[in-house]
């Protein structure tokens, strides 16, 4: 039986059914290889980028966001647009309670970009953070 062909690269990001739509809880997603290239010189862009998101009825699903990612991979564009453009269409794909993107754009030119844009469900409203004391040997005083 022949292997399975490399999946090719997709704006098309699929979702499933969250497992736990009753709770906030945050699903978080690392893409430290994202690459494009700059609409202006062609030369190449790296960012890390870092997706926090409390999904509400759909999660989505891994394959296909690296997919996606992938497919930027050969497209000009601006730091500011495609981590907005980013945003935009995982919202689009799976309503969540809440996204931040946070985009690090290696140095080019002696500069550091980084990019964080976010979005809220109309009326969600995280719930108060729960601090909870250190034991003494998280603390490191030991």
């Amino acid at each position: 039986m022949p292997p399975n062909p490399p999946s090719a690269p997709s704006k098309e990001l699929h979702v499933f059914p969250n497992p736990a739509p009753e709770r906030d809880y945050v699903i978080q997603f690392q893409v430290p290889e994202f690459t494009c290239h700059c609409p202006l010189t062609g030369q190449p862009d790296f960012a890390h980028f870092t997706i926090d998101m409390i999904a509400d009825q759909l999660c989505i699903e891994l394959k296909s966001l690296k997919m996606y990612f992938w497919s930027y991979r050969n497209e000009g564009a601006f730091h500011e647009k495609v981590t907005n453009t980013i945003l935009d269409d995982i919202v689009k794909a799976s309503d969540p309670r809440f996204v931040r993107i946070t985009a690090k754009w290696y140095v080019r030119g002696g500069i550091y970009t980084n990019v964080v844009a976010e979005h809220r469900q109309k009326g969600w409203q995280p719930l108060p953070v729960v601090q909870l004391p250190q034991h003494a040997a998280e603390t490191g005083l030991l």
